[in-house]
């Protein structure tokens, strides 16, 4: 079974919609990715259940 999926997510400094690679293996993780547009880093935190993406949030540096 594959736990890679995809989602959208929407950067919080340049307000773009970007999709991100995410790993449904682990139940809660924090990680931070490079805008694909303004390429500044973006903290998200993902919880998945069941290989399930269940909420992603998309937060920046500062908040």
């Amino acid at each position: 079974m594959d736990a890679s999926q995809s989602a959208e997510i929407t950067c919080p400094y340049c307000g773009q919609e970007i999709e991100v690679a995410v790993d449904c293996s682990v139940h809660r993780q924090t990680y931070i990715e490079d805008c694909a547009v303004c390429c500044r880093p973006i903290t998200i935190t993902l919880v998945a259940t069941g290989g399930e993406v269940q909420s992603i949030e998309a937060r920046s540096e500062d908040e």
